[in-house]
C-alpha cells in the first residue's frame, strides 16, 4: 500500500498541496520529509505525538524522516492556534528544553542503529544570518498582503499580533528552504494549524529555486475527543510523555479509559496495528464494549511505546491491585504512582492505636464511627481487613516506611505518607 493511501485509510490527511504529485512521487521513489517541534516546554504532550507518528509511518514505508527541533523557531513563538503573545522564554531556558525534547525523540524514533531517522536543529543554520541578510535574501521574497491573509495572523489582528510572531512564518519557511536545497526534504508535514506556515514555505522554494521545484505539504486533521473537547486534555491537565509529569499508571490509565466512540480512530492514529487487527478490534467494540479489548490495547501500545514493557508491566499491576483491592503486592514507588490522585494525609511515624490514628487524621469523623466501622469490616489497611479496635499502628505497617493505604467502604482509598 502507498503510504499516502495508508494515511488515507487511517484518517490521517487533513489537507495537500498537491494530492495527485504527491501520491505519484512517493510511488516511485522514497523521499525526505520533515516536522518540526519547538522547543516550549521541557516535555512533549501526547498532542504533539500526532505528526510524528505519521513520520515514523513514513520511514516504516521506506521513506527518509528528518525531525527538527525549532532552537530559533523557539526563541520567537509560533502564533498558531494562539489568542494572545507567548512569554518569551530566555535563551538558557530555550536550550534545556531543545536538550530535554531532543532526549524524548531519540527515545522514541530513533533506535540503535537506526540511519534512517535524522534529527537537526533549526538554530544551527539561522544564528549567524545578520538582520540585513534576513530582509534581503528572504524578506524581500513576502508579501505583507499574503501574509495578513493567512489565517494564523488574520485571526490575530483584532487582538494584536508583534511583529516577531509575524514573521514565525519566514523562520518556518526558511526552515523548509534549507531542508530543500541541503537534506533534498521534498515534503513537510504538521498539524491542522501549520497550514499557512507551510504554504509560505512552498512559495519561497519556489521563489528561491524555480516554478517547477518539487516540494510538498500535508496537515494532519484536528484531534478533538467525540464529546467536542480537546484531546490529550484532562481534569488534571495534559497527558505528558515526561515519566515525571505524567505517570507511566496515569498515562496507561488516560488510554484505557478512551470512550468507544474515539477508540478506533485513536488505534489508527497512534499504534502500529496493521488494518485487519483493528478492523477486528472494530468488531469488538460493537459486539463485546463490555470487555474493552480495544481500550486495552490502546492503552497497551502506546505506553510501550512512550515509556517501556516494564513500565506497561508495572501499569497493569498496579491496576489490577487497585481494582482487586489486594495491594500488598505493590512497591513504595508503585504506591507513590498509583495514589498520586487519591485522598492523601500526613502521619507521624509514631506508634498510634488504629481508632485514635483513624480520627487524628480526618479519616473518621469520630472515634464511635471508628469503632463501628471496624467492627462491621469496612476499614482496610494494606488490603487487610482491620477487625481489632485494640490494634497498634506502628512504621512496621507501612510499605518501605514511607506509606501506608486505608480503604474505607470499598473504593475510598487514602494514601497516609509517613513523616
Amino acid at each position: 500500500m502507498n503510504i499516502i493511501n495508508e494515511l488515507e485509510w487511517r484518517g490521517a490527511i487533513n489537507q495537500q498541496t498537491d494530492a495527485e504529485g504527491l501520491h505519484k512521487l512517493t510511488s516511485e521513489k522514497s523521499i525526505s520529509l520533515y516536522c518540526g517541534v519547538d522547543p516550549t516546554g521541557d516535555s512533549m504532550h501526547i498532542g504533539h505525538l500526532i505528526p510524528f507518528m505519521m513520520l515514523k509511518r513514513f520511514q516504516l514505508a521506506g521513506h527518509r524522516p528528518v525531525i527538527l527541533i525549532g532552537g530559533a523557531t523557539g526563541t520567537i513563538g509560533d502564533p498558531s492556534g494562539r489568542t494572545t503573545e507567548r512569554t518569551l522564554q530566555t535563551m538558557e531556558q530555550v536550550q534545556e528544553n531543545v536538550d530535554a525534547l531532543t532526549a524524548q525523540m531519540k527515545k522514541l524514533f530513533v533506535n540503535e542503529g537506526d540511519t534512517g531517522l535524522r534529527m537537526v536543529n533549526n538554530y544551527d543554520w539561522t544564528h549567524n544570518l545578520t538582520i540585513l541578510d534576513f530582509l534581503r535574501d528572504y524578506g524581500k521574497n513576502f508579501s505583507v498582503n499574503t501574509m495578513l491573509a493567512k489565517d494564523i495572523v488574520a485571526s490575530r489582528l483584532d487582538t494584536g499580533i508583534s511583529f516577531t510572531e509575524f514573521s514565525y512564518q519566514i523562520l518556518q519557511s526558511m526552515d523548509f528552504h534549507h531542508l530543500f536545497k541541503e537534506e533534498d526534504v521534498q515534503l513537510q508535514i504538521g498539524g491542522a494549524d501549520q497550514w499557512g506556515n507551510i504554504t509560505s514555505g512552498l512559495d519561497l522554494i519556489r521563489k528561491k529555486e524555480g516554478p517547477e521545484a518539487k516540494a510538498y505539504g500535508l496537515t494532519i486533521p484536528l484531534m478533538l475527543k467525540a464529546d467536542g473537547t480537546k484531546f490529550g486534555k484532562t481534569a488534571g491537565g495534559a497527558i505528558w510523555l515526561d515519566p515525571n509529569k505524567t505517570t507511566p499508571f496515569e498515562f496507561y490509565q488516560f488510554w484505557a479509559n478512551t470512550d468507544d466512540r474515539d477508540v478506533i480512530r485513536y488505534l489508527k492514529f497512534f499504534t502500529f496495528l496493521t488494518k485487519e487487527q483493528i478492523d477486528e478490534l472494530e468488531v469488538k467494540v460493537q459486539t463485546e464494549p463490555h470487555k474493552r479489548e480495544a481500550q486495552l490495547k490502546l492503552a497497551e501500545e502506546m505506553t510501550k511505546f512512550v515509556h517501556s514493557e516494564e513500565a506497561l508491566k508495572q501499569a497493569r499491576k498496579i491496576t489490577e491491585a487497585l481494582f482487586s483491592g489486594d495491594v500488598k503486592s505493590l512497591k513504595a514507588d508503585e504506591i507513590e504512582q498509583g495514589f498520586k490522585d487519591m485522598p492523601a494525609f500526613e502521619a507521624s511515624k509514631e506508634t498510634k492505636n488504629i481508632i485514635d490514628w483513624l480520627v487524628d487524621l480526618g479519616i473518621e469523623p469520630s472515634k464511635r464511627q471508628a469503632r463501628e466501622d471496624i467492627m462491621k469490616g469496612a476499614i482496610t489497611l494494606n488490603g487487610d481487613k482491620v477487625t481489632d479496635i485494640n490494634m497498634d499502628v506502628t512504621v512496621e505497617n507501612s510499605f518501605d516506611g514511607r506509606f501506608i493505604i486505608i480503604r474505607k467502604g470499598k473504593k475510598n482509598y487514602n494514601l497516609i505518607k509517613l513523616v
